[in-house]
């Protein structure tokens, strides 16, 4: 077992990441990105690989106290920093503290202002009352609302919240590893967790995917820690059905992933305390109980109309993207992108269509690109060494809510793919910890299908628009 991140696999993956970048630029320069776009990707880049196998390694030998320190200070620093340089820059650019082609975001401050300036009723009406439009995306304005009436509507105050339940959310990482894989390999997946470009990017955004990790990740680490006890409680059983509960709240199908990765985590997993019968019976029990007061809801009724409706939002998404000019959108279907979930979404490197926000992110979503081959790897160790039983709750989460999203007309867009994130963290590490002579052959090649992917997205998203 390879217990750090070697420094040739960080070197390796600058290297290329130079390579593509000069290329994508060189090849296309009149779309070449801003120079300071240029050096914000390097930085991520440089940043993450060569400090995830620096400390990676330093590291694994100092006590648990001190690591946990270590881990949480840097990764609230490193987004502390963000929040307030993108906050300022945001005012300098757009006039107001929100990103470039903002939409969503300005939607949730005003409308959590206007409910945090009338009495609860209104709220409770106008989110659970007969003219209500469902629950799946009530849970972050609802949250904002109450940051709101305690502190007033100062828009900086909830990112650094966001900063804060970041990098607790990397603790957590660290502590779901350790009890899943080992020491190592948590110690890998919370430096990683901490210096992951776009989990520090979206503690800038006041969007509802920081508290949405969040909770993912608090049920995750709930519930791997309720499989593994031998004591069981109303509370331990409980609190993670209410985690995977909230998550309804900000995305349907991330609900359903939970849902998902809880049933077939009690009904497959090897773990010795779960060996018990009465004990799979029990959890077994309370879940269907959850499933059984949800089915008389919303929460079901909006699940029906999404698994209705699903073709019909991928024809729509692909004839939208037609409509605006991106002439190839056809191709990318299902089938298509599905096997490459694990790797999506691909670096954007060139600047079309005001695409602020994915060219800022480029350096990250690079990250992920070039990780993919851990994550690919994790699964056949899993599969090989016969140990996918123990690793099935991560497991069935993240490749749950990745293929559901990749079936979608959104298999490439950032933000829907982000909430898988935190569980390819995991595998990363997992893959990198079980690398050996007979898998490592298969790297070089694997740099050579991170060129490609870099410079044909460029060349696609180009070519698509007719721009040459």
């Amino acid at each position: 077992m390879i217990p750090f991140f070697p420094k040739q696999i960080s070197h390796r993956a600058i290297v290329v990441y130079l390579i593509s970048l000069a290329a994508v630029s060189i090849c296309f320069f009149e779309y070449a990105m801003d120079v300071w776009r240029i050096v914000l990707g390097l930085v991520f880049v440089t940043g993450f690989f060569l400090l995830s196998s620096r400390w990676s390694e330093g590291w694994k030998e100092i006590s648990e106290k001190y690591y946990v320190s270590y881990v949480f200070w840097i990764a609230l620093g490193l987004r502390l920093v963000w929040v307030i340089a993108s906050y300022f820059y945001y005012i300098d650019v757009t006039g107001i503290p929100f990103e470039v082609d903002t939409a969503d975001a300005v939607g949730y401050h005003h409308e959590a202002e206007w409910l945090a300036s009338e009495p609860w009723s209104t709220a409770m009406r106008y989110y659970f009352g007969p003219r209500a439009n469902g629950i799946s995306d009530i849970g972050y304005p609802l949250y904002l609302t109450v940051i709101y009436k305690l502190v007033g509507p100062v828009i900086i105050i909830p990112r650094i919240i966001k900063a804060l339940l970041s990098a607790w959310m990397c603790i957590m990482i660290y502590r779901l590893c350790s009890r899943t894989f080992c020491e190592p390999v948590g110690r890998m997946a919370g430096i990683m967790c901490a210096l992951m470009p776009n989990l520090i990017i979206y503690c800038g955004y006041h969007l509802k995917e920081t508290e949405m990790l969040f909770l993912s990740v608090a049920f995750l680490e709930r519930t791997d820690y309720l499989l593994r006890i031998h004591k069981y409680n109303l509370w331990n059983i409980l609190f993670p059905l209410l985690l995977a509960g909230s998550l309804f709240l900000f995305r349907t199908v991330l609900g359903l992933a939970a849902g998902f990765a809880f049933a077939t985590s009690v009904l497959l997993s090897n773990i010795p305390t779960m060996k018990t019968g009465w004990k799979r019976a029990a959890i077994i029990g309370w879940g269907v109980l959850a499933v059984l007061v949800a089915t008389g809801g919303t929460v079901m009724t909006e699940i029906e109309g999404y698994w209705e409706q699903k073709e019909v939002n991928v024809v729509n998404k692909r004839a939208m993207q037609a409509g605006s000019g991106i002439h190839w959108a056809h191709y990318a279907t299902g089938t298509v992108m599905a096997p490459l979930a694990v790797a999506l979404p691909f670096a954007t490197m060139v600047d079309i269509d005001n695409q602020a926000a994915q060219q800022t992110k480029s350096g990250g979503n690079y990250v992920r690109n070039f990780m993919a081959f851990f994550a690919l790897l994790a699964i056949y160790e899993a599969f090989r060494q016969k140990r996918w039983r123990n690793f099935m709750l991560i497991g069935a989460f993240t490749l749950a809510y990745l293929g559901v999203v990749s079936m979608s007309g959104f298999s490439n867009s950032e933000r829907f793919l982000l909430p898988g994130l935190p569980g390819l963290v995991c595998m990363w590490a997992y893959g990198v910890s079980e690398l050996r002579a007979p898998t490592y052959r298969f790297f070089t090649p694997w740099c050579v299908v991170v060129f490609l992917m870099e410079f044909g997205w460029a060349f696609f998203k180009l070519g698509s628009r007719g721009l040459f």
